[in-house]
């Protein structure tokens, strides 16, 4: 089992680094090619935002594994230690919850925006499968929470 999480860790660290680098290429060869050659690329816009899209929502569950969202403790000083474990636990489960509603509300997106055919203005991408994609990334966060709250200590610890 741990060493699938690795592997599915790797994959997406990889994968939002290759968007990423994506990002910057389109980005280069747009500005190149409009300050130098009077023409940007046709569509970078869209792809840029579907890159972005995808890219936060293939982190999430990288930062949600790993407990590097940011947090604020404001009440964790006055716990004794069993009750900031019971505390962190009721945090983890509740952002597990939330995970997997905000996945199935999104799964509903996107089976609109197949049925409808929804696609991008330009380029006419369909939006479905990226939402799909988005799914599946907010599907893993909400399951890594549910592991995280299982765990004995929080990965930071």
């Amino acid at each position: 089992m741990a060493r699938l999480a690795r592997l599915i860790e790797a994959a997406l660290g990889v994968s939002a680094a290759a968007l990423l680098f994506a990002m910057m290429l389109l980005t280069f060869v747009d500005v190149v090619g409009r300050y130098l050659f009077n023409q940007s690329v046709v569509g970078a816009f869209e792809i840029t935002e579907i890159m972005m899209a995808l890219l936060i929502f293939a982190g999430l569950p990288l930062v949600v594994r790993r407990e590097e969202h940011v947090t604020v403790d404001l009440v964790d000083r006055f716990f004794a230690p069993r009750a900031k474990r019971a505390y962190r636990v009721a945090l983890e489960l509740a952002s597990g919850v939330l995970m997997l509603g905000l996945a199935h509300l999104m799964w509903r997106k996107a089976g609109r925006s197949a049925s409808y055919g929804d696609t991008t203005t330009v380029l006419l991408i369909k939006y479905a499968p990226f939402v799909y994609a988005i799914v599946a990334f907010l599907v893993m966060a909400g399951v890594i929470h549910f592991y995280n709250a299982l765990a004995r200590q929080s990965p930071r610890e």
